[in-house]
């Protein structure tokens, strides 16, 4: 009779599964590995209808799963309720009394001592005093409240207003958390370094870094790759296309660079491959050789055939799971140094970065004007970048006892 295995409750904002999408990849890899060790029971929501399929399959991985349907409209309404209690929109916006309720009756039924949340928006969850005697880690993965302010910086009128507004709660909030919580987890040491800067210096020591990793067994070049129906010579972008960063991205550089590039070189094509492309994203085909995928089955192809990878991130937290990939497969990127921040890879040959229109384009046009150069972008993944390597300390920081912090 095999030993049973602890209990962990773990709380994601969105399904981790399938690993398709930044934050999910990350959170994914969060539950596999735990699910070695520890009898894992999953609460978390999905907001995407196509991801619903997917439930049945975290029993591989989880002892029981709470996933509830998180309705746009719905959740956006129950978001403004925080004007009339001084909240983040955020934490109404992923507030659901059935969540919290099956979250009770869990951590009661299953004798719950050690939880994992991912995102501070699940944390509201386990804050309350009656938790403080469980051990509690929070992943924050990146600074939210600070890409808020990003948001901010980039808006004007009651828009602006309102970014800032998140911010300053946000980071409240998350302040708090890591006051009550034993550990709070940052995908970078940079990342972990700007959360230190928001803290006192009592609560410093409870920030750490765990690196994203890439799948370097599916994300490899030598595998065999169903081939696909794709321009002949073409450089592509990647990501979830209705993701705000994502979409300053692809605008910025359809409106600033790609029209120089497509003037001398005509029949380049500029491939944006990501789910549920914005409306501002649809329109960059107004551009010509601009083409907008829309979801994909399989991203590979369309890194592996590119000419190179570009990721022209001007909003950023944390690391860029588009650039691990790219990288994985042994492919050039060309990128902003926001895009490259968290994996500082040499710059070189393979990667090159650049952060302002005028040397983004010329760094393109200098890489299409001649035969494609050895890249070791692989080899450097390897070395930093295994979801084996970058998890290795994950089990320290649940193994730890409950906060000693009382709380309100």
């Amino acid at each position: 009779m095999s030993q049973r295995k602890p209990a962990l409750l773990l709380l994601v904002h969105r399904i981790p599964y399938p690993p398709n999408k930044g934050d999910k990849i990350r959170s994914f890899n969060l539950m596999k590995s735990l699910s070695k060790q520890y009898d894992i029971h999953l609460g978390c929501f999905y907001d995407d209808p196509f991801d619903q399929q997917y439930i049945p399959e975290l029993k591989q991985w989880c002892k029981s799963v709470c996933c509830l349907k998180l309705g746009k409209w719905q959740a956006m309404l129950r978001g403004l309720t925080g004007f009339l209690t001084n909240k983040a929109i955020t934490m109404p916006y992923y507030f659901r009394p059935a969540m919290r309720s099956w979250v009770k009756k869990t951590v009661n039924d299953q004798q719950i001592t050690k939880v994992l949340v991912y995102s501070s928006s699940m944390a509201q969850y386990v804050d309350a005093a009656k938790y403080q005697d469980l051990a509690r880690v929070i992943d924050f993965v990146d600074i939210d409240s600070d890409k808020w302010r990003q948001y901010a910086e980039k808006s004007s009128g009651l828009k602006r207003w309102f970014y800032h507004r998140e911010a300053r709660l946000l980071q409240q909030y998350e302040t708090t958390i890591c006051q009550r919580f034993n550990a709070s987890l940052f995908v970078s040491d940079d990342e972990a370094k700007a959360f230190r800067q928001l803290l006192p210096l009592e609560l410093q020591h409870r920030v750490h870094s765990i690196l994203n990793g890439v799948d370097t067994d599916f994300f490899n070049p030598e595998q065999p790759i169903e081939a696909s129906a794709l321009p002949e010579h073409f450089i592509v972008f990647t990501g979830a296309m209705d993701y705000w960063a994502n979409v300053d991205a692809v605008c910025w550089f359809c409106q600033n660079i790609w029209p120089q590039i497509k003037q001398q070189h005509p029949q380049l094509h500029f491939l944006i491959v990501g789910g549920k492309p914005d409306s501002k994203v649809n329109a960059l085909t107004r551009h010509a050789g601009v083409v907008v995928s829309g979801r994909v089955k399989d991203i590979r192809p369309y890194i592996v055939n590119a000419r190179f990878v570009v990721a022209p991130m001007l909003i950023a937290r944390g690391i860029q799971n588009k650039v691990l990939e790219a990288m994985a497969m042994n492919k050039v990127v060309v990128c902003t140094s926001m895009a490259m921040e968290g994996i500082n890879a040499p710059a070189g040959p393979g990667a090159i970065i650049a952060d302002d229109a005028e040397s983004f384009g010329q760094a393109c046009l200098s890489l299409l004007q001649q035969p494609p150069a050895p890249c070791a972008n692989r080899q450097w993944i390897l070395e930093n970048f295994t979801w084996q390597q970058t998890l290795a300390t994950l089990p320290q920081f649940i193994a730890e006892e409950a906060a000693t912090d009382s709380q309100p």
